[in-house]
């Protein structure tokens, strides 16, 4: 919501010499939802500048289907709350399998969040979803620790 947004990732990008193409934004149903046209705008600067973009906790706002294709988003992340019902007699199942599928059509990645247990590792899998997050790979950690973790899958 702030105006000069791009100028400021601009800013950021030129102190840090990242590269824009490895960087993602993630950005709430709600933001996105609150002015569609500005919203758009802004999105599409940052895509022009090869920022990717994630909609997180997807399932949670009040966005409107009709709406999600026009947005240069790159994945979807499927809020923890549908995730964590995944092994719970299968309730959680069905949302997730909608959210890939929708996901899938849109040629857009989609990333399962909140990820506890090897069980909804497994279903998820299953789903064919490309990337999970959550305490069953880690918890939070502090940027070296971030780095440590960084260094031990590049030696995959």
């Amino acid at each position: 919501m702030q105006p000069d947004l791009l100028v400021q990732i601009d800013h950021i990008l030129q102190q840090t010499r990242l590269e824009a193409r490895t960087l993602t934004l993630e950005i709430t149903e709600s933001v996105i939802m609150d002015n569609i046209a500005s919203t758009t705008t802004l999105l599409s600067g940052l895509k022009a500048r090869h920022v990717r973009l994630h909609i997180d906790d997807f399932g949670m706002g009040y966005s409107s289907l009709s709406y999600l294709h026009r947005f240069p988003i790159d994945a979807l992340k499927i809020d923890r709350s549908f995730v964590s019902r995944i092994g719970h007699r299968g309730e959680g199942l069905a949302v997730v399998r909608a959210i890939r599928t929708l996901a899938e059509n849109l040629e857009i990645g989609v990333t399962a969040e909140g990820v506890e247990t090897a069980e909804q590792l497994v279903q998820l899998r299953a789903l064919q979803c490309e990337y999970g997050q959550g305490y069953f790979f880690s918890k939070p950690v502090e940027g070296e620790a971030a780095e440590g973790l960084i260094r031990a899958a590049q030696r995959w």
